[in-house]
């Protein structure tokens, strides 16, 4: 949407866009059971009857999900520089690089910055900044079209929804040597943080619209009554997610991503809109 609002819409710069997405989301499921295999084997061993875990429980073997990984990875950046010369998009591959970039410095070795601590600060680049920042470019062709004006808000809300992920995972996690926010800081401050982020995005989107002048109100004041309300239902059920609570977190988490998705994607609508109506007048 926001790259729709910088140009013309382009069925080649979205077909594009979504195999780099989905190409990026294998790369980082494959390598990321494969990064976690023992953390996930301590968990399995913790909680013999928590979710299936792929290499613990031997539904596929780790070497299988390093090649597979790689190759999605090898096949995401293939698509980048495709789009890069087939749409002369100069910075297309510099961004699908520093995409999967974020998350090899996330998980795999050497750098492994969410077992030292600030994965969740990586996984807000990635998931709040750079993917959505790759994929408006490639639609626009404009590196720095109006309508990035949303992310700083959608990158808040990407951090809260890194802090949660937290929370199912924290006992394991401590055990496995994984510094995240929540085995610092423990369960109440994770959820706190959570929160506060949310709500922190909502204020953001907010205030992009009424402070500035680049993006319209009713294109960025909607979206944020809308992660207002959701987060509003995610406190109510905060109390009850505390540590080993699983099926009250994944509640917790429910409304969390609520927030996440149904702002964003009503962000994304009324964005959309605004440029129909530019196109009109």
């Amino acid at each position: 949407a926001i790259g729709l609002a910088a140009g013309r819409p382009s069925l080649t710069a979205f077909g594009l866009g979504l195999a780099f997405t989905v190409l990026d989301l294998l790369f980082v499921v494959f390598l990321n059971d494969w990064g976690d295999r023992e953390v996930d084997a301590i968990k399995r061993r913790m909680f013999p009857k928590s979710s299936d875990k792929t290499i613990p429980d031997g539904l596929l073997p780790a070497h299988h999900l390093l090649f597979a990984g790689a190759l999605c990875g090898a096949a995401a950046l293939g698509v980048a520089f495709t789009g890069q010369i087939l749409l002369d998009r100069p910075w297309l591959g510099a961004l699908g690089l520093a995409a999967l970039g974020v998350f090899v410095a996330y998980t795999l070795p050497p750098v492994r910055l969410n077992y030292r601590g600030g994965g969740e600060l990586l996984e807000m680049l990635g998931v709040g900044v750079l993917l959505p920042w790759l994929q408006a470019y490639l639609q626009g062709g404009d590196p720095t079209p109006p309508g990035l004006w949303l992310l700083p808000g959608f990158a808040l809300l990407s951090t809260a929804s890194a802090v949660a992920s937290g929370l199912s995972d924290e006992r394991s996690d401590a055990r496995g040597g994984k510094r995240t926010f929540v085995t610092r800081f423990g369960n109440l401050a994770g959820r706190r943080a959570t929160e506060a982020l949310v709500f922190a995005g909502a204020c953001t989107w907010a205030l992009t619209g009424t402070l500035g002048d680049t993006l319209p109100w009713w294109v960025t004041v909607p979206p944020a009554f809308v992660a207002f309300w959701y987060g509003g239902q995610t406190m109510a059920v905060s109390g009850a997610a505390q540590t080993d609570a699983f099926a009250a977190q994944r509640r917790y988490k429910r409304c969390l991503h609520h927030a996440i998705w149904r702002g964003g994607l009503c962000a994304a609508m009324l964005l959309a809109t605004w440029h129909l109506w530019l196109q009109t007048r």
